[in-house]
């Protein structure tokens, strides 16, 4: 994560990480996306930076006056990830880094739901992984 932090320019962040299984992401994207299934990440960002126009940066939040930016929680399953890694065959620690930079992406306001948000937003997760020895996910 700190790679993905260093290539948009901040210094320090503060969020949350919770590994766990299929049985609780299954919960929480239940609770929170009314999707009683399990998945491989889920993000809830501290406020909302999604930019309006399709395809624009999001604005980065103010720090807070100890200069870190809150950025919000991530849930990652472990069940999902694996099972994901070897259907794709990829090495689970890359798959596994591959969602964590998607993950805290999304806390930063990016998103993949609109064409050019999807498009910004993965060739940042391909710039960042690279930079990581991560090879292309897409």
């Amino acid at each position: 994560m700190s790679e993905t932090l260093s290539v948009l320019g901040i210094a320090q962040a503060e969020l949350s990480v919770l590994a766990c299984d299929d049985a609780r992401i299954s919960i929480l994207n239940a609770d929170f996306r009314d999707k009683p299934t399990p998945t491989n990440v889920l993000s809830w960002p501290e406020e909302d930076l999604s930019p309006v126009l399709d395809g624009a940066a999001p604005e980065l939040p103010r720090p807070n006056p100890a200069g870190a930016i809150s950025l919000g929680d991530i849930a990652i399953a472990y069940d999902t990830c694996a099972r994901e890694a070897a259907e794709q065959g990829k090495p689970f620690v890359a798959h596994v880094t591959h969602l964590l930079v998607h993950g805290t992406l999304h806390l930063l306001g990016y998103d993949h739901i609109r064409d050019r948000d999807a498009t910004r937003m993965e060739a940042l997760e391909v710039e960042i992984l690279g930079k990581l020895g991560v090879p292309d996910p897409y």
